[in-house]
């Protein structure tokens, strides 16, 4: 079977700053795979790249066996409906109750009839995958930090996506908080066979979510192995992630 998504020999600079060089890896049917790198090594934008909103410059990208850079927009559009991208900003609307955050890519992608006759069983499914129905009519300055998460993570969920991307999903939590929302991670990946790539610096959650671990380091794939054999390496590049 085709990985769910392939990125092979992908180049990607910004004027002399060189960020991915000659990057391959390849992502199978319900993993979460880690990408793990030092900051600014070029782990946002490597996922940016594969829902094409940044175009690499060399190489090419899969997913669901389709070359993204050769699609027209309509049929991008509708790539993108299958995927789920949990912001690290979490990028909620501060103007709306989490009801019409929710709802916001529903109606991008549902017509008038789905969303009349489904959108509040779906709002309320997907805040009862992340612990937080009660939340339903509150506004985003009402939630603390790990409550905004869950619920930019329930809004990912809401189109049931096929693959999600996680960009730093525990940076700036406290360690209970983080640890509870690499929990979801792990509830996710069962519950709906979900794909993930997970892009993270926190040991501790990529312990705790990671079927496979890639390093990203100097614009490569430098290592690509689970995150027990990662924390044996004797390798000086490695070592410094785990010391």
């Amino acid at each position: 079977m085709a990985p769910v998504v392939q990125v092979k020999n992908v180049y990607k600079s910004f004027g002399q700053n060189h960020v991915l060089r000659n990057f391959s890896m390849s992502v199978h049917s319900g993993e979460n795979l880690v990408v793990l790198g030092k900051s600014g090594s070029g782990k946002s934008v490597l996922i940016k790249c594969i829902i094409n909103l940044i175009s690499a410059d060399k190489g090419h990208i899969k997913v669901f066996d389709k070359v993204i850079h050769n699609m027209e927009q309509d049929e991008l559009d509708k790539l993108r409906a299958r995927i789920g991208f949990l912001f690290q900003s979490n990028a909620l609307y501060d103007s709306m109750t989490v009801r019409e955050n929710l709802e916001f890519p529903l109606r991008a992608h549902w017509s008038k009839a789905q969303r009349r006759k489904g959108a509040d069983q779906a709002v309320m499914e997907a805040l009862d995958d992340v612990g937080l129905a009660h939340t339903v009519d509150m506004m985003p300055e009402e939630l603390s930090g790990g409550m905004r998460k869950r619920i930019a993570l329930a809004r990912t969920l809401i189109l049931r996506p096929t693959i999600i991307l996680y960009d730093e999903p525990t940076t700036g939590l406290d360690p209970a908080t983080a640890r509870e929302i690499s929990q979801l991670i792990i509830k996710v990946q069962k519950k709906y066979n979900a794909t993930s790539i997970i892009i993270s610096h926190d040991m501790n959650c990529i312990n705790m979510t990671a079927n496979r671990v890639i390093m990203l380091i100097d614009g490569r794939c430098y290592a690509n192995d689970s995150y027990s054999n990662l924390r044996m390496s004797r390798d000086p590049k490695i070592r410094e992630f785990f010391d």
